[in-house]
């Protein structure tokens, strides 16, 4: 077993890098080589601005290319929440960029030619116990009228030719996509490139300063200024960016992924060959990856490290939960075991502005594979004075009580979540 992403490994590395050492202005400094900075990047440089982009380890290293390769459309919480949460026309129009953030990426990955396996899969939202399908279906009920026709609810005995597991029902959003994640950050590398943007790794912003309209910014491989900075580092975002990390949890997610699976084994198990996640609060979410193995991830500990040693002891409690779904897949091999942070917001809600003299974009809480490059691309537009689509522009984004950076309060949410699980 590789303690590895299986995107990285599996993934042809970008190599159009810039070596360094690095120095000069720019119209635009990226912070993030992820995909929230390399949409930003190139959608900055085909408008022919100077732009770079400086990442603390190579593109694609961190929630990029370490999640669970699903491209779904629809929001973090459900549509009825979002509605009371944040009302009813925020709701509709955060709901409506997720939908338009698979549009925009099959419209470039067609543009740029990138081989990254993307196809529309459509999401099933499964429940887990009688009374989840309950809930689904009061979901459906309004969302399928309101925002989204594209959905269908699915009974229990309509389960049998998508999924070989008991649930209790579902809701399908057919929109929803799914990707080889490591090919596509490689490409869209690649595509920035060629279309102007300085991209340059293991260049870790270590202190960042503003004088009047510019900015400073001192890296691993020597000093910048710009004068705009994204900070598009989500999770990795460093201390010197105090504002952003008292805002952001970055949270452990982890995931792992079988031997490629037989011909019968993928009809009995993943028949309609979706993208999959159920309704528990401590839940685990799953797909078939382009060679048929069972990428099988989740919230397996509450915990904000991700290393080999962690990341063995969250594969142990995901393959206990693989077994738990899949009894015919319990003693199959599992070829990979890795972990990464995730950003997420008190409220589950991503945040994406401008703020102090720096612009943002982060905070996806498990919905950034899609929204990413999508929101990149809106801030570029922001920051070259287009007209403004962000769909989170001036929502509040209140600081994490008590939280200054490493999110000690975890574990107790992971004891509140098994609760809620048990009880619910």
């Amino acid at each position: 077993m590789k303690y590895v992403s299986y995107w990285h490994d599996t993934a042809s590395p970008f190599k159009d890098a810039v070596q360094g050492p690095i120095e000069g202005h720019y119209d635009v400094a990226v912070i993030g080589g992820g995909f929230t900075g390399l949409g930003a990047a190139r959608q900055l440089a085909m408008a022919g601005a100077k732009v770079i982009v400086l990442d603390a380890e190579t593109v694609g290293f961190g929630a990029s290319g370490r999640n669970g390769g699903h491209l779904n459309n629809g929001l973090a919480h459900s549509y009825l929440a979002a509605k009371q949460q944040i009302g009813k026309e925020r709701a509709i129009a955060l709901y409506k960029a997720l939908d338009s953030s698979i549009d925009t990426l099959e419209a470039l990955i067609a543009e740029e030619g990138i081989d990254c396996n993307f196809r529309r899969a459509g999401k099933l939202k499964l429940a887990s116990k009688p009374q989840h399908f309950e809930g689904l279906a009061k979901n459906f009920e309004a969302l399928h009228a309101e925002v989204d026709p594209d959905t269908a609810l699915l009974s229990p005995s309509d389960l049998g030719s998508e999924i070989g597991a008991v649930f209790h029902g579902a809701m399908l959003s057919k929109k929803s996509a799914m990707m080889h994640m490591g090919r596509y950050a490689a490409g869209l590398a690649a595509a920035a490139a060629r279309r102007g943007a300085i991209i340059v790794e293991k260049a870790s912003v270590t202190e960042h300063s503003q004088e009047r309209a510019q900015h400073r910014l001192k890296t691993a491989k020597g000093v910048v200024t710009a004068d705009n900075v994204l900070v598009a580092s989500g999770a990795y975002t460093t201390p010197n960016f105090g504002y952003f990390r008292r805002r952001i949890m970055a949270v452990g997610s982890f995931i792992i992924a079988t031997r490629p699976l037989t011909e019968a084994e993928v009809a009995a198990t993943m028949p309609g060959n979706r993208t999959c996640v159920n309704t528990m609060n401590i839940g685990n979410y799953w797909r078939l990856s382009p060679d048929n193995r069972l990428i099988f991830g989740g919230r397996a500990r509450f915990s904000a490290t991700s290393d080999q040693r962690s990341d063995a002891k969250s594969g142990d409690i995901l393959r206990a939960s693989l077994a738990r779904i899949f009894p015919q897949l319990a003693k199959v091999e599992i070829d990979y075991c890795w972990g990464g942070l995730v950003d997420i917001t008190k409220d589950r809600y991503p945040r994406a502005g401008y703020h102090d003299g720096l612009w943002y974009a982060m905070g996806y809480s498990g919905h950034g594979a899609q929204l990413s490059t999508h929101l990149g691309m809106t801030m570029a537009d922001a920051i070259l004075g287009r007209p403004d689509r962000n769909p989170v522009k001036d929502l509040a984004w209140p600081a994490v009580p008590g939280h200054f950076g490493k999110p000690w309060f975890l574990p107790f949410v992971g004891l509140y979540y098994t609760m809620l699980d048990k009880i619910q």
